[in-house]
C-alpha cells in the first residue's frame, strides 16, 4: 500500500548531472544530483541510514537470548580421586588403596519454567522487531517531511530569486534614465530597495534548504556536501477521515501501543516465574564409586538433589515482578491516552488544512505568478502605478508561501496520522470522510 505522501507529492530530484543550481545573484554553484523519485530517496534513506544496524544487532541479540532460553541446562560432571586406608581398631593397616567416583548429573527445571523463559524471550524478540519497524516507519517519515520541505522552500526560494531579478532589471533600466523631479527618483528606490528585499528572502530560503539537505544527507548516509533539488508537483488530498476510524485504527495498529502491549505479556510471565521459582530445580544422574583397600567395593546408582526451600520463597522477587506489571499496565494506560491525544490534534490539523485547501483555487499559485509577470510590463508601459506594481510582487511571494506551507502542514499531517493509525489516509475502504 503507497503512503499518502507517495501519491500526493511526487518529488523529483531535477536537472541532469552536469547541471548547476543558481546563487540569488545569478551565478552558478555545485552540480546537483541526478533524477530521483521520492519513491528512490525513501528507499536510499531507509537502506542507507546507519542506525538501522543499532536495531538490527538489537533483534539479532534478542533472537540470540531466545535460542539460550530455549536451551536446556548442562549436565554436570563430578569426579572425585582419593585413595583409603583400612585398619582394625588395634590401629594395624589391613589394607590401602585408590578410591575414585564419577557422578553425571541433569538439573532439571520445575515444570513450566522452561516454558514461561521461552514466552519471555519471544515478547523480546517481538519488542526489538517492533522497535525496528516503528524506527522503519518514523525514518520514512522524516525523509518524506523533510522532502516536503525542501521542496517548499525551494519554489519559495525559486520565487523570490524570479522577484528579485525582475525588479533588478527594471531598477538597471530606471536608474539610467534621467530622473524629472523626485517622483522617478523615489520609484527609483523604491524599486531598488524592493529588489533588495527580494534578494534576501531567496538567499534565506535557500540558506534553510541547505540546512534541511544536510539533515536529509545525514539521514541517506551521503556527504553533507550532496545536492538535491525537489519540486513540488500536484496535490490531490485525500477527504477528512473520520476521527472515530482513526482512534480505533490506532488502538490496535500503533507502534508504542503495540510495544506496551507486548512489554504488559511480557511482564505477566515474568510475574508466572517468579510463583514457579518457589519450586527448586531437581537434579537427577547416576553416580559410580569404586574402593580399593583391604577389599574391593564398586557402588553403582541414580542419585537426586535438590534444595530445600524453607527460608527463601522468593517472595521478593515475586513483589518485584508484580510491581513491574502495574507500571507495565500504568504505562499502557499513559500511553494510549497519549497516543489518542496525538492523533486528535494531527486530525485538527490534517482537517482544518484541507478545508483551507478546499477553498483555493488549484491554479492559484500559477495565476499569482503571472498576474506578478504582467504587472511588470504594464509598468513599463505606464499602465500600472508603482504602488500596485510593487504591492503584486510581494503579495505574490506571500501568498505563494502561504499556499506551500498549508500544502506542507497538510502533508505532514496525512504523515503523521498515517505514522500513528498504520494506515494510509487513502486507502480505499478503510477511512470513510467524516460525518456531518
Amino acid at each position: 500500500m503507497k503512503p499518502l505522501c507517495l501519491l500526493l507529492l511526487p518529488v523529483l530530484l531535477v536537472s541532469p548531472v552536469n547541471a548547476v543550481e543558481p546563487t540569488p545573484d545569478g551565478t552558478n554553484a555545485v552540480p546537483v544530483a541526478p533524477i530521483l523519485t521520492l519513491d528512490a530517496l525513501v528507499t536510499e534513506v531507509l537502506d542507507r541510514n546507519p542506525e538501522l544496524a543499532f536495531y538490527r544487532a538489537e533483534v539479532a541479540a534478542a533472537k540470540g537470548a531466545q535460542r539460550t532460553a530455549k536451551s536446556l541446562p548442562n549436565p554436570e560432571l563430578t569426579t572425585t580421586l582419593g585413595s583409603k586406608r583400612v585398619t582394625d581398631t588395634a590401629g594395624n593397616v589391613l589394607g590401602e588403596g585408590a578410591s575414585w567416583s564419577v557422578a553425571l548429573q541433569q538439573p532439571f527445571e520445575w515444570p513450566g519454567r522452561l516454558a514461561l523463559r521461552k514466552a519471555i524471550a519471544s515478547r523480546q524478540v517481538a519488542l526489538a522487531e517492533l522497535g525496528l519497524e516503528n524506527f522503519r516507519a518514523a525514518l520514512a517519515a522524516r525523509a518524506r517531511n523533510l522532502g516536503f520541505s525542501v521542496a517548499v522552500a525551494q519554489q519559495q526560494a525559486d520565487a523570490a530569486l524570479e522577484v528579485s531579478q525582475r525588479l533588478q532589471a527594471l531598477a538597471d533600466v530606471v536608474v539610467q534614465r534621467d530622473p524629472a523631479g523626485v517622483t522617478p527618483k523615489l520609484e527609483q528606490r523604491i524599486i531598488e530597495a524592493s529588489a533588495i528585499v527580494a534578494r534576501k528572502r531567496a538567499t534565506d530560503t535557500l540558506v534553510a534548504v541547505r540546512g534541511v539537505l544536510n539533515e536529509l544527507n545525514l539521514l541517506r548516509g551521503q556527504p553533507l556536501a550532496s545536492t538535491i533539488r525537489l519540486a513540488d508537483g500536484p496535490l490531490a488530498l485525500a477527504p477528512a477521515p473520520d476521527l472515530g476510524e482513526l482512534l480505533a485504527l490506532a488502538r490496535t495498529n500503533n507502534f508504542d501501543l503495540r510495544q506496551r502491549v507486548a512489554e504488559l505479556e511480557q511482564q505477566g510471565f515474568r510475574v508466572d516465574l517468579a510463583k514457579n521459582e518457589r519450586y527448586p530445580a531437581v537434579t537427577v544422574g547416576p553416580f559410580i564409586a569404586t574402593e580399593h583397600a583391604n577389599d574391593s567395593q564398586r557402588i553403582m546408582g541414580v542419585g537426586v538433589s535438590f534444595p530445600l526451600p524453607l527460608w527463601n520463597r522468593n517472595a521478593g522477587g515475586i513483589e518485584v515482578a508484580q510491581a513491574r506489571r502495574d507500571q507495565a499496565q500504568t504505562a499502557l494506560d499513559v500511553a494510549q491516552r497519549e497516543v489518542e491525544r496525538k492523533v486528535s490534534e494531527a486530525f485538527l490539523h490534517y482537517s482544518a488544512r484541507v478545508s483551507e485547501l478546499s477553498r483555493t483555487r488549484p491554479d492559484a499559485a500559477q495565476d499569482f505568478r503571472e498576474t506578478a509577470d504582467l504587472a511588470d510590463r504594464h509598468y513599463r508601459l505606464g499602465a500600472v502605478p508603482l504602488t500596485t506594481y510593487i504591492e503584486m510582487q510581494k503579495q505574490y511571494l506571500e501568498a505563494l508561501a502561504a499556499l506551500l506551507q498549508t500544502k506542507q502542514s497538510a502533508l505532514e499531517a496525512g504523515a503523521q496520522l498515517h505514522l500513528l493509525t498504520g494506515r494510509s489516509l487513502d486507502a480505499p475502504g478503510v477511512l470513510p470522510p467524516a460525518k456531518d
